[in-house]
């Protein structure tokens, strides 16, 4: 009969999943499984050495905040794409011999996410098919009630021409009416240009993000800077994904992260390619916590722009650090 310990120790470390124990300063007490789809180590890699000595410093700060977490007496269930391949997590206080550890384990969950991705599959239709009825939308601003209405202003103006010489207080109404009417032309116009979902393609992508910004500053108290490199030149289809991202991600930021700061840039990398990060200095998520709002549409929509252009997408954000959202386009491309 083998010792309990040791058949204990054979069973974790030749699971499917992966487990771990972490002690209070972040360090791996204990690693079973393979947990390099986890934290991309090997258990010889982790065990006896803490997170900020393995990890990249963003996945070290994220590891660390979600240890905190279990250190507090917190429960919580994360869950996180690798590639193609779907991990459930679930991270945990561990209380043994007087002392509190975070516990964890990982298991992958890809055949079980069949619903998930006929959900996401529908709610993308649903997006496309948004996209389609605002073009349309913005067709008919434009082609019938835009037009309608400059006929309307240039018959005006051939009535106060006639009317002038005779009638001065009629001809100032009218001007006054046509003032009105050239502000309702400007609000369709407007109108018309934000609902085409392709005004980075037409506009050119730092005209789009300068009209992004100047709406929400109307509503948004705190510093909102824009830095374009102008010496980009990218595609109109990747434009037109940068900016969805970007509308996505300032929206989110204003409404739910209580931020001051927002940053938008755009860059060329050191390989050529182009690169936008939105960053904000608020209350910051953890984007693998499953009962938190940030896996809500507005994540999905912008994993959807950034697919159909081809982008890598990346949320980069932990609780009281801010959040950043990178779309580069691929160094192979």
């Amino acid at each position: 009969m083998p010792k309990p310990a040791c058949l204990l120790d054979a069973f974790l470390d030749q699971s499917p999943g992966c487990h771990w124990i972490t002690s209070t300063e972040g360090r791996f007490h204990r690693v079973y499984g393979d947990p390099s789809p986890v934290f991309a180590r090997t258990a010889s890699e982790l065990t006896g050495r803490t997170a900020a000595e393995t990890l990249d410093p963003d996945a070290a700060r994220l590891w660390m905040a979600r240890f905190e977490r279990a250190f507090e007496g917190e429960t919580f269930a994360l869950r996180e794409r690798r590639g193609e391949v779907t991990w459930y997590i679930s991270v945990f206080p561990l209380r043994f011999d007087g002392e509190v550890y975070a516990g964890g384990l990982a298991c992958e969950s890809t055949a079980w996410s069949t619903a998930e991705h006929e959900l996401r599959h529908t709610v993308l239709g649903a997006l496309k098919t948004q996209e389609f009825e605002r073009a349309m939308a913005s067709k008919f601003l434009h082609d019938s009630i835009g037009q309608n209405l400059t006929a309307f202003g240039l018959q005006l103006d051939l009535i106060r021409m006639d009317l002038e010489p005779s009638s001065l207080d009629i001809c100032a109404r009218i001007a006054e009416i046509q003032q009105m009417l050239e502000a309702l032309m400007e609000s369709v116009r407007e109108y018309s240009y934000e609902l085409h979902p392709s005004i980075a393609e037409r506009a050119g992508l730092r005209s789009a993000l300068d009209r992004l910004t100047g709406r929400v500053r109307e509503r948004f108290a705190g510093l909102l800077r824009i830095n374009v490199d102008p010496s980009l030149k990218i595609e109109p289809k990747v434009a037109s994904a940068l900016y969805h991202i970007a509308q996505e991600a300032v929206e989110n930021a204003v409404q739910h992260a209580s931020c001051s700061s927002i940053e938008i840039a755009v860059k060329s990398t050191r390989t050529g390619s182009t690169s936008m990060e939105i960053r904000d200095n608020g209350r910051g998520f953890d984007p693998g916590d499953m009962r938190s709002g940030c896996r809500g549409l507005g994540l999905l929509s912008m994993e959807h722009h950034a697919a159909q252009a081809g982008l890598d997408l990346s949320v980069v954000s932990s609780q009281g650090t801010g959040t950043t959202v990178k779309a580069c386009v691929p160094e192979a491309a």
